[in-house]
């Protein structure tokens, strides 16, 4: 090929973009990492790595291992088409996950549902994963004992069986009738994204494998649990003899409230180990020495206050327990013990950022391992020197990294990990505002590359959701730099009810939501265009779930947004409190005559921004009711030409809160930003061409 040609051809290929978030089809192939689990002897973290299936329509999961030390690349342990998850050590450094990868040695005509996971062992000296165990409703949420080869798994089990063989009987019965049908006796019937029942959640318990050849049987510690163990969270003693268990009570009047009970792993017996009317207790981490147990304890919210977050250290003989964090307001999560006991570990947000805290057991003593970032996932070496994270920022996707246990505000360590980092199409900085009240209200503002004075950005305002949360973690699902690539700045505010500055901040808003964290969001956006780079005459807003109230509640007392983008929102407060999924919670909070003053439905009539309303119908923690309404009453309150409509809808049959599928995603992003296009700038509507 002669100098010419090569040239012609080079100029006929296709334009890369700059980076993956100036296309959805290559941010949609990044990889994305999540999870870590250490072995025993602390020279094997595993951590899973979601990346796009080949037809693009599903994410798979595998399980890779990284080197702690940073020395070693890192490696791929399991590869199947169907993918694996909840990686577990045994003591001797056999690996335990799951998955619904085919098992070769089943029985052909095995009743077993394929589509269930089953638990797998992969052996620490090397050869081929096999399955050990398995259940009709499936494995899941995989709990090892430190030093017995005890493990804990739980799995949906239909009411009144007592064997697998039964439990398999009635799902094909169901199946063979095409039943779909759940009778309830308690509350709630839904979570999140998916029907409770007609199963119930069991916790089974197996033993140390005694052959290659083996497979466990599992022994059934709670045989009838009805939904007390609905979203449970548990852990091991270290000799595997006693299972701590967070337990839901039901309470009247459609009330629940989760305790701690300790579980005899050998013959089931329970008994309650702390019970509090005021709080409720869950993610217990026992202690090394098995003598403890330490948990959150959630003060429960009121309708005069907020929920408060603390530490609970609970002895596991029975004995009186005690808060380890009295004055602090620090809501923890994510907490480890360090191997001797003496201190623990965990996450807490705070100013937009999510720091690791190391806290004495004994005396209070709190330091700040690092501070600049998001952190997860916390696990501790063996000899105690070093933990190891993932780190995640607004402007840095989760990476696993190793801190000393010790050291105030250190800069982590990074492990040559599975992925690489790609380049944004930015930069952050932050912004800040004092309110009437006197309160601090900051934000993280992207902007996007040559964002000046002479090359100012549009605003896009993104509330988050919660509303107890806090703008401080990399997001796959909100992704301000996709924004970002397309030219906008984006603006992500911590307003009244956000969490990371203090219980008062959080007081502000609790039960007024239509009030401070509505001034707050206007304060800061007034604010951020008083910048030189932000051009004051493009700005829009969105936000999901709380955020998409927020942005409703946006739309009905201001029109100085050029367009609104509402995901999952809720809307009709008077009615929004009896048909979610957790509605003894909203109960708590908003009275009758604070849903009604605080519903953005009340100022239909003032809508004159044009607005995207996006809903899934599988969405049970903002039913889609609340997208229907907001719908109708969007276009009854349009009285001039239908076909001028102004507003969009667009509505995912098989969806849920999160829209969870590759491609519609993809479709989300290209329906927000050509919405935004249409309305911000006058551009040219075009729709995805998918729809």
């Amino acid at each position: 090929m002669t100098a010419s040609e090569q040239n012609e051809a080079e100029q006929n290929e296709p334009e890369q973009p700059a980076t993956p978030y100036h296309d959805l089809d290559a941010y949609l192939a990044l990889s994305r990492l999540g999870g870590l689990a250490l072995s025993p002897d602390g020279s094997r973290l595993v951590t899973a790595v979601q990346k796009l299936s080949p037809d693009k329509k599903k994410f798979l999961t595998a399980l890779w291992e990284l080197d702690p030390s940073g020395e070693r690349p890192a490696r791929r342990l399991t590869r199947s088409a169907k993918g694996e998850s909840n990686a577990a050590f045994l003591p001797n450094g056999d690996l335990l996950f799951t998955s619904v990868r085919p098992d070769v040695e089943a029985d052909p005509d095995s009743k077993q549902d394929d589509e269930k996971p089953a638990l797998w062992l992969l052996p620490v000296r090397g050869g081929e994963a096999r399955p050990i165990a398995n259940r009709p409703g499936g494995i899941a949420n995989v709990v090892t004992a430190k030093d017995a080869g005890t493990f804990v798994v739980e799995s949906g089990t239909m009411p009144g069986t007592k064997t697998a063989e039964e439990d398999t009987d009635r799902r094909k019965a169901r199946k063979d009738a095409d039943v779909n049908a759940i009778l309830h006796q308690a509350y709630p019937i839904r979570y999140w994204d998916h029907d409770l029942g007609p199963d119930e959640q069991r916790l089974f318990a197996a033993d140390r494998l005694e052959d290659e050849a083996s497979r466990l049987s599992l022994r059934d510690l709670t045989p009838a649990p009805g939904r007390s163990l609905d979203q449970a969270s548990y852990d091991l003693t270290p000799d595997g003899r006693t299972l701590v268990s967070r337990w839901t009570v039901d309470l009247p009047r459609a009330d629940r409230r989760p305790v701690l009970v300790a579980i005899d792993t050998e013959t089931g017996e329970r008994r309650v180990l702390v019970d509090d009317p005021l709080y409720e207790f869950g993610s217990p981490v026992v202690s090394p020495d098995g003598r403890y147990v330490v948990s959150d304890r959630d003060l429960r919210s009121t309708r005069e206050a907020p929920p408060k977050v603390s530490l609970w250290l609970q002895p596991l003989d029975g004995s009186e327990g005690r808060e380890l964090m009295p004055e602090s307001e620090l809501w923890p999560s994510g907490t480890a013990w360090s191997p001797d006991g003496s201190a623990l570990f965990f996450v807490a947000d705070e100013d937009g950022r999510a720091p690791v805290f190391r806290l004495e057991v004994e005396s209070g003593e709190l330091t700040r391992l690092a501070s600049d970032g998001a952190y997860s996932n916390l696990v501790v070496a063996p000899d105690g020197l070093s933990l190891y994270a993932i780190r995640a920022a607004i402007d840095a996707a989760p990476a696993v990294v190793q801190l000393g246990t010790e050291a105030t505000d250190q800069t982590p360590t990074y492990l040559r990990g599975p992925i690489e980092a790609s380049p944004l199409p930015g930069t952050l900085t932050e912004v800040s505002t004092t309110v009437a009240d006197g309160s601090r209200v900051r934000a993280w503002l992207v902007l996007p590359s040559g964002a000046s004075a002479e090359q100012k950005a549009p605003l896009l305002l993104w509330i988050h959701g919660g509303p107890l949360a806090s703008w401080n973690a990399w997001s796959w699902r909100w992704n301000p730099w996709l924004m970002a690539a397309q030219g906008y700045a984006v603006l992500l505010p911590d307003p009244a009810l956000s969490t990371g500055y203090g219980q008062a901040f959080i007081e502000r808003g609790w039960g007024t939501w239509g009030e401070a964290p509505y001034t707050d969001l206007m304060a800061i956006t007034d604010a951020t265009l008083e910048r030189s780079d932000i051009d004051a005459d493009h700005v829009a807003a969105m936000g999901g779930s709380f955020g998409g109230y927020m942005a409703n509640w946006v739309a009905g007392h201001t029109d100085r947004f050029a367009a609104i983008v509402t995901h999952a929102s809720l809307w009709a407060l008077d009615t929004f409190g009896f048909t979610t999924d957790s509605s003894n919670y909203w109960q708590r909070e908003l009275t009758p005559e604070r849903a009604l003053a605080s519903s953005p439905a009340e100022s239909i009539g003032a809508i004159t921004t044009p607005v995207l309303v996006i809903h899934g119908d599988r969405d049970y923690r903002v039913p889609i009711g609340e997208g229907l309404r907001l719908w109708y009453e969007l276009v009854h309150s349009h009285d001039g030409d239908p076909a001028e409509l102004p507003h969009r809808f667009l509505y995912y049959p098989d969806e849920n809160h999160w829209i969870l599928k590759p491609q519609g995603a993809k479709v989300w992003y290209e329906t927000v930003l050509g919405f935004l296009g249409l309305h911000v700038f006058g551009e040219k509507w075009e729709r995805s061409t998918l729809l």
